[in-house]
């Protein structure tokens, strides 16, 4: 903020101390001649439309006021061109889009206009050049200088600044190239566009003027539709990506990454709505994923609740439309603000949010682009979520929720693959079975079992947490996979699983009771334990051994017992 408000107050005394000063020392030693109000009037209207229709070229606009501003200067002198070339710095102030405070960029372009004009004209003028001249070989040659001059000052100028403000950019670069490129294109008419008018009159302007604005305004048609098709094609390649992910929390990641890269954004944010609340579930700032610290709001506050409310996109070119709205997070630097409804099956299920740093970020058509990519997301989303839920089920037992058999056996596979490259030291296998279950089923019914069966899955979970894998083996036996876990710390961890069951009451609605009263219930474990390498290297051994173990060394020992495979 300090270095804005310096950087306006020196750019506001230079303008000051120059520009006033330098009018009246042009008009002084370089006066207009006679100038005709109708002839005069044509010109200015002419660089007014012409300033008004930019064209797009690699995301930067190209204004054409030159092909004017030269006629002019060839006709009228320097004095009119700076006029007129002041009254276009208004008409691009408005026009463009910029980041950059107005308070600043007015007395700069104002300041940059006058100077590059005044060195160009009187260089023109040292070099030889004459005002009004009709001779074709003096107006190419000296013109050309005119131009050369223009666009090297102009060049110059923004070097020096960009000096100024610390930025370290080469003096030749592709806007150089690209200025010199339009200055080939737009001479040859600006010098057709003086000729003629000298020899036809102000009727030249409309007979040249307006083919060129038309074509223009074709040329900005044609710009706009292929930057909207490059979107599209762009679009479609994210939803075909977004397909392709198996997971939701895939689908969000990629999702956000891409719409981040495809519109150049600062802050990305997707936002669930639910339970009448929004809440934040991916905050992605300056190409990063961060943590989710803020707290939810209610659905129909702020820019994403007016989005929620209305059902409909928005966008906002600046800070001052929407500061006033905004009520949750939203960054202090951000400018511009785009925000679409996520929705699915005609329902509105979340809010997209993206912001920039700049002013005049966003096009119109990409907001329609943002819904469009929004609709491909929750398509995506919901198909992702199809396949976890399927992924899930087959490999899920149905009654406890844990890992089944077949997951076992994958899981335990690669495991073993990681013991024998090394990546892991050991593995562990800890099999249980619950003692006499047969008769808790005959006494209370096999719902009252399979209760039993879910609460002792959840402990069993409850006991591993993240540590290892828990999966149900079959019937009433389940097991326990530890990698990196050495014999010795599975028999105590099985021991200590064991005492808690043991010592657990099982409160269970007993089918079999007329009165199906709630009865206590407590139940034992056998438990085997096996450990590669130390036991075996393959999968179905180690399985093998563990079970042994249970049977041999914990059931027809007594039951309610741990015991380890001995060789």
């Amino acid at each position: 903020m300090a270095v804005t408000k310096k950087r306006s107050i020196i750019l506001w005394l230079l303008w000051i101390a120059i520009v006033p000063l330098g009018l009246y020392l042009v008009y002084q030693h370089y006066p207009p001649p006679e100038i005709d109000l109708w002839n005069i009037t044509a010109f200015t209207v002419l660089a007014i439309l012409t300033a008004l229709m930019p064209l797009n070229i690699n995301g930067t606009p190209m204004y054409l006021v030159q092909c004017v501003t030269i006629a002019v200067f060839l006709k009228y002198g320097l004095f009119a061109e700076i006029i007129l070339s002041q009254l276009t710095v208004l008409i691009l102030l408005f026009r463009s889009r910029s980041d950059e405070p107005r308070h600043i960029r007015l007395p700069f372009n104002s300041l940059m206009f006058f100077v590059v004009s005044a060195i160009a004209g009187i260089a023109y003028m040292e070099f030889g050049g004459e005002i009004g001249s009709t001779v074709i070989a003096h107006i190419l040659i000296f013109g050309l200088i005119y131009e050369i001059i223009s666009i090297l000052s102009n060049h110059l100028f923004l070097y020096m600044d960009d000096m100024f403000m610390g930025v370290n950019k080469s003096f030749f670069s592709l806007d150089t190239v690209w200025d010199f490129a339009i200055t080939l294109l737009v001479f040859p008419y600006a010098i057709t566009l003086y000729i003629t008018e000298a020899y036809i009159g102000a009727t030249a302007l409309f007979l040249l003027g307006i083919p060129f604005l038309m074509i223009a305004g074709l040329l900005r048609m044609y710009s706009s539709s292929e930057k909207v098709n490059i979107d599209l094609k762009k679009a479609g390649e994210i939803g075909h990506q977004l397909a392709a992910r198996l997971s939701t929390d895939e689908v969000l990641d990629q999702f956000v990454i891409q719409v981040t890269k495809m519109f150049r954004l600062d802050y990305t944010y997707v936002i669930d709505y639910r339970d009448g609340e929004l809440l934040m579930l991916r905050m992605f700032e300056n190409d990063e994923f961060i943590k989710n610290q803020v707290p939810p709001v209610r659905y129909n506050k702020g820019i994403a609740g007016n989005v929620i409310v209305s059902g409909t996109p928005v966008i906002y070119d600046k800070k001052s439309e929407w500061d006033d709205i905004v009520t949750g997070y939203v960054p202090v630097d951000a400018e511009s603000i785009m925000c679409t409804p996520i929705a699915r099956n005609n329902k509105i299920e979340g809010v997209l949010l993206v912001a920039s740093r700049k002013k005049f970020a966003f096009a119109a058509h990409q907001l329609k682009i943002l819904d469009i990519l929004s609709t491909y997301f929750a398509v995506s989303l919901e198909k992702a979520g199809y396949v976890q839920r399927a992924i899930a089920t087959s490999e899920r037992c149905g009654l406890t929720q844990l890992y089944n058999y077949r997951y076992l056996d994958e899981k335990l596979e690669k495991s073993m693959q990681k013991v024998k490259s090394g990546e892991i030291a050991s593995l562990s296998l800890i099999m249980m079975d619950i003692d006499h279950f047969k008769s808790i089923n005959d006494t209370y019914g096999h719902q009252s079992g399979n209760d039993i069966l879910v609460k002792l899955a959840n402990m069993i979970r409850e006991e591993v947490g993240s540590e290892g894998t828990v999966a149900r083996y079959g019937g009433e036996e389940f097991v326990v996979m530890f990698e990196n876990y050495g014999k010795e710390f599975s028999m105590l961890f099985a021991e200590n699983l064991r005492k808690r069951i043991e010592q657990h009451e099982f409160l269970i609605q007993s089918d079999l009771d007329s009165e199906r009263s709630m009865e206590k219930v407590h139940i034992t474990l056998s438990i085997g334990v096996s450990t590669a390498p130390d036991d075996s290297d393959e999968p179905n051994a180690l399985i093998r051994n563990a079970d042994r173990a249970l049977y041999i060394g914990a059931k027809q020992a007594g039951r309610n017992k741990v015991a380890a495979y001995a060789k």
